[in-house]
C-alpha cells in the first residue's frame, strides 16, 4: 500500500513537474525564493499594527517568530526521521525527463518547509486579520498554494511532501493564532 502511494506520488510529481517550460522558469524561481515575499510579510505586519496597535504587534511578532521556528524545527525532524530523498536526488527521475531548475538540492524532502511555513503564515495572518479583512485569508491561502507548487516545479519536492507540509502548516498556524489570542487577552487590556 505504501509502495503504491509513493509510486503514485512519483507519477504525479513527474506530470506536474513536466508542465514547466523554460519560458516560465524565471518566474517560478522568483516565487520559490524564500526572500521574495518579505514585502508581503511587511504589509501583513503593518496591517496588524494598524488594527491592533504597537503592544499587540510586539506580542504577535514574538508568536510569529516562535511559529516559524517551530515549523522549521519540526520540518527538519521529519526530514531527518523519514530520510526520503528529494526528487532532484533520484537519478531515475532525471532519466524520465524530470525538470530540475532549482539552485540547490537538499538531501531530504519529507515534508516541505516552504509549504509548511507559507501555510502557517497564511492561516495565522488570515485569522488574525479576519475581523478587518474578511477575504484576505483566501488570497493568502492561494499565495501559499502557489509557493507550494513552485517546489514541485523547480524539482525539489514530491506532491506528498507538499500536501503534508501544508497540512502541518495549517495546524501550526491555527495553534499559534490561538496562542496569540490567549496572550493578547492576558497581557493587553482594552
Amino acid at each position: 500500500m505504501l509502495e503504491q502511494l509513493l509510486e503514485l506520488d512519483k507519477e504525479l510529481f513527474l506530470y506536474l513537474n513536466k508542465l514547466g517550460t523554460s519560458t516560465w522558469d524565471g518566474l517560478w524561481l522568483v516565487i520559490t525564493d524564500e526572500f521574495t515575499f518579505v514585502p508581503l510579510y511587511a504589509i501583513l505586519l503593518f496591517l496588524i499594527y494598524k488594527k491592533y496597535g504597537l503592544k499587540s504587534l510586539l506580542i504577535m511578532v514574538l508568536v510569529i517568530a516562535a511559529m516559524i521556528t517551530f515549523t522549521d524545527q519540526i520540518t527538519n525532524a521529519f526530514k531527518h526521521g523519514f530520510m526520503r530523498p528529494r526528487p532532484c536526488r533520484v537519478d531515475a527521475l532525471m532519466d524520465q525527463g524530470m525538470r530540475y531548475i532549482a539552485e540547490r538540492c537538499g538531501r531530504y524532502g519529507f515534508f516541505s518547509g516552504h509549504s509548511s511555513n507559507s501555510m502557517a503564515a497564511a492561516v495565522f495572518g488570515g485569522l488574525v486579520l479576519r475581523p478587518y479583512y474578511k477575504k484576505l485569508i483566501f488570497g493568502l491561502l492561494l499565495w501559499s498554494f502557489i509557493v507550494a507548487y513552485s517546489r514541485i516545479y523547480v524539482g525539489v519536492h514530491y506532491p506528498l511532501d507538499i500536501v503534508c507540509g501544508m497540512a502541518f502548516g495549517a495546524l501550526a498556524g491555527l495553534g499559534f493564532y490561538k496562542l496569540s489570542k490567549y496572550l493578547l487577552k492576558r497581557f493587553i487590556s482594552e
